[in-house]
């Protein structure tokens, strides 16, 4: 019999050969789900009631329908993104003052579209970019920092508060880095950060702008700063502050921003693009598009160009009105059933996550908190993500990350939420008792 070696993988390859333990916990839990008996709170699904059926239909069949405005829409594209969707883009950007940007700021910049959504352009940027120090906020988007790490970067992981990454603090660990600053590669900001919901304010993204352009300057190199507005469209609040772009004031052309319509529209679109100054980083990211895969989908693309035109506004509107009904009515459940053993209860205000935290009660993976609510005795079984999940390994926050979980008011129906919170309740009497 013949001896066959394994095959030698890459760095990336080793690292990714083992499942992250948050994902075989999720995996686990949807392999045996039960409809209408366990709740899910760690999806980072959308709500399926969000999501305009009728419209899309109604896309799907305009698109097909007219081979002379969608051309080759079942072909191959330009890997650079469908004209029809930039421009459509680019038009709902002025149209709606999203960010406050205007025709000439946005003409200003370059716009490309990702292969498969935004997480493909979070992805190109592993590759694109020479790995180093990634400067981004604790708690942190856990999925994107694993990926980083997996393909050798290292995370610089800054504690926020109420505005986003804490300035005071940045400026502290930017003091410390070993090896100087010399070895950040890229600054990666979530506008409405994933777990927290915190959103980072008009006056912070500005300062944290200010702090890559002095980096820039002072090392005459360029140390770009990348803004993901995956959960910018979903402000809710009819309270804060309309949110605004650093794009217009980026005379360096360090800043870019990440777009997507998965969480307003339907994360099936696969619709997310990369705005910002165009170059060299631009380029590769086209000429890795075609590597990937020619292009990215032309129908889906086209497709979303015609929802952009026809029915976005109206669906925004319905959007931010359901998920706010959703938070407030989470919010006063979590006050009612949790209240007094919460030391902090932070997001309601964009996105669709709370991020709690228990004055004594621990939450992570291992904590008798967390086995009581994914028993698997026939009671009702409830997930969530834990903090420990969300926090740097090597930040400041591992021992707070050890009584937080992120909560999920998007993808479950509210009277279900209510009753996992209800559980919780009793899983916290439980590991007192």
């Amino acid at each position: 019999m013949v001896n066959i070696v394994q095959m030698h993988l890459s760095q990336y390859g080793v690292a990714s050969s083992q499942a992250t333990p948050i994902r075989l916990l999720l995996r686990s839990f949807e392999q045996d789900f039960r409809d209408g008996v366990d709740i899910n709170l760690g999806a980072e699904y959308v709500n399926e009631k969000t999501i305009p059926i009728t419209s899309l239909m109604e896309a799907m069949r305009a698109v097909a329908g007219d081979p002379t405005k969608y051309r080759q829409a079942f072909n191959y594209g330009d890997p650079a993104g469908s004209a029809n969707l930039i421009e459509s883009l680019q038009r709902f950007l002025t149209r709606m003052r999203v960010g406050g940007l205007d025709a000439n700021s946005i003409a200003r910049k370059r716009m490309a579209v990702g292969a498969s959504g935004a997480t493909s352009i979070l992805d190109a940027l592993t590759v694109l970019v020479e790995p180093g120090l990634v400067v981004t906020s604790d708690p942190m988007c856990y999925i994107y920092a694993d990926v980083l790490e997996r393909r050798g970067f290292e995370i610089l992981a800054i504690p926020e508060d109420l505005e986003g990454i804490s300035l005071a603090l940045l400026d502290r660990k930017l003091r410390e880095i070993q090896g100087g600053v010399g070895r950040i590669a890229f600054f990666y900001v979530m506008t409405v950060n994933d777990p927290t919901c915190t959103v980072l304010s008009n006056a912070r993204r500005c300062a944290l702008y200010e702090v890559a352009a002095s980096l820039s300057a002072k090392q005459g190199r360029t140390i770009p700063i990348f803004y993901d507005l995956a959960y910018e469209l979903l402000l809710h609040d009819p309270k804060a502050e309309p949110l605004r772009s650093v794009l217009p004031q980026d005379d360096l052309g360090i800043a870019y921003e990440i777009g997507t319509l998965s969480k307003v529209v339907a994360p099936a679109l696969r619709i997310g693009y990369l705005l910002g100054p165009d170059g060299p980083l631009m380029n590769a990211f086209v000429q890795k598009t075609n590597d990937f895969g020619m292009s990215p989908s032309v129908f889906l693309q086209e497709m979303g160009s015609y929802l952009l035109e026809y029915h976005m506004a109206e669906q925004l509107t319905a959007v931010r009105t359901a998920y706010r009904d959703r938070a407030l009515a989470v919010r006063a459940g979590i006050e009612e059933s949790l209240g007094p053993i919460l030391e902090d209860c932070v997001g309601g205000d964009a996105g669709f996550f709370y991020y709690l935290t228990f004055r004594d009660i621990e939450t992570h993976l291992d904590s008798p908190f967390f086995r009581f609510l994914t028993r698997t005795t026939g009671e009702p079984r409830v997930m969530y993500v834990p903090g420990e999940c969300c926090v740097h390994r090597q930040g400041e926050l591992v021992e707070r990350g050890r009584r937080q979980l992120r909560l999920s008011y998007g993808f479950e129906e509210v009277p279900s939420i209510l009753r996992a919170l209800t559980l919780m309740r009793e899983a916290a009497k439980h590991v007192r008792c």
